[in-house]
């Protein structure tokens, strides 16, 4: 037996570490993650992972609400959205994972809920949401918005929303704007007499 110290094993690092580089694969499969591929009809199947992500843009968006409390609330409001005819979509990326989904009335062309995960923000996925709601109401759509939420009221403003008007959210309190989009050259109808 030899008196010297016994030499440490080596360090092995975990992929994607070692040499300090990120794998060719990874970035690729980051890529993926983030685009795109299509918006679908929504199905009690998505349920989870769409409440899942409505309460990450949510608790990101405005942190001083429970938005993990609200949970029952959006399950069954999705839950119930077909049995009303309201239409709700789905985005997914081109890894299967949900980015996003729109709920909107195609009757009344009031859109109830919009929701973008914050790992997908900055991607085109509200924008694309936006664009499915106006093929499902392509006459109308009609919004509340949070007035502390700017980011959201430039969104709106960005695709041609307009304010029509004041509220205040009947669950938080806050402050809120009515939004409306119409398309371009469209007239809003008059009040009746």
């Amino acid at each position: 037996m030899s008196d010297a110290p016994a030499s440490a094993p080596p360090i092995r690092y975990p992929p994607g570490i070692a040499g300090k580089r990120r794998k060719p694969w990874l970035r690729k499969q980051d890529r993926l993650r983030r685009t795109l591929r299509e918006i679908v009809a929504y199905v009690p199947a998505h349920g989870a992972e769409v409440v899942d992500l409505w309460v990450a843009s949510w608790a990101r968006t405005l942190p001083e609400i429970d938005f993990e409390a609200r949970r029952p609330w959006i399950a069954d409001r999705l839950a119930a959205a077909g049995d009303k005819g309201v239409a709700v979509r789905v985005a997914f990326s081109e890894v299967g994972e949900a980015m996003g989904f729109v709920m909107i009335d195609p009757a009344t062309g009031w859109l109830d809920q919009i929701a973008v995960h914050p790992a997908f923000w900055g991607a085109g996925i509200a924008e694309a949401l936006i664009d499915a709601a106006r093929r499902i109401s392509p006459a109308r759509i009609g919004l509340d918005v949070n007035a502390d939420n700017p980011r959201a009221v430039a969104f709106y403003r960005r695709q041609g929303f307009a304010v029509t008007g004041e509220g205040r959210n009947p669950r938080s309190g806050l402050p809120t704007l009515v939004l409306e989009w119409r398309p371009v050259g469209a007239v809003a109808p008059s009040p009746g007499p």
